[in-house]
């Protein structure tokens, strides 16, 4: 029989069957202690479904506040060019109409906003004038019920809430986006 050397019985290495195990308890452990953020998105509640069609309402174009977003990013409001910061004051302005204007809404429950935006419209620019319309309705709430009841808005009570709802809806239409480029 052949003889053995030292160095042939004496091998360096390391037993890594428990490597695996620890690497597996690791990786439970990162992802069950990671936290992942979730966007929540624009939160909008949808109308119910249903299979009947819409009945055709006439509208008068006066209560129509029309903002369209084109694909550069411009807004186009009522047929005027308007910037995003001046937005919110003149939306406030439509809905509530206090000088009785005629190109204004007629009475605020009956303002309507029409957001109309190009599919080629960045969405942080989409965001920005939604945010804008919906900071004049919350201005306004927050307005009329320091008004009735010396408070803000999200401090009364849910039947003040639902009387300040009823003065003034939260009516934003989003119309389906033109194609990139196509501003009709």
């Amino acid at each position: 029989m052949g003889k053995t050397n030292t160095r042939d019985r004496m091998k360096n290495e390391v037993n890594a069957g428990s490597m695996a195990d620890i690497a597996f308890l690791l990786l439970i452990f990162f992802l069950v202690t990671t936290t992942i953020a979730e966007d929540k998105g624009v939160l909008v509640r949808l109308p119910p479904w249903s299979n009947e069609p819409p009945e055709n309402l006439k509208m008068n174009t006066r209560n129509v506040y029309s903002v369209l977003v084109n694909a550069d990013d411009q807004l186009l409001v009522r047929g005027e060019n308007m910037r995003v910061e001046n937005l919110k004051e003149a939306t406030k302005l439509f809905i509530r109409n206090p000088r009785k204007e005629s190109d204004k809404a007629e009475d605020p429950t009956k303002a309507i906003i029409s957001l109309k935006n190009d599919r080629g419209t960045k969405y942080k620019t989409f965001l920005t004038v939604y945010n804008e319309l919906k900071a004049a309705y919350t201005d306004l709430r927050n307005d009329e019920s320091e008004r009735r009841f010396g408070k803000l808005y999200e401090y009364c009570s849910r039947a003040q809430r639902d009387e300040i709802k009823k003065i003034l809806p939260v009516v934003i239409s989003e119309a389906e986006p033109t194609s990139f480029g196509d501003e009709g």
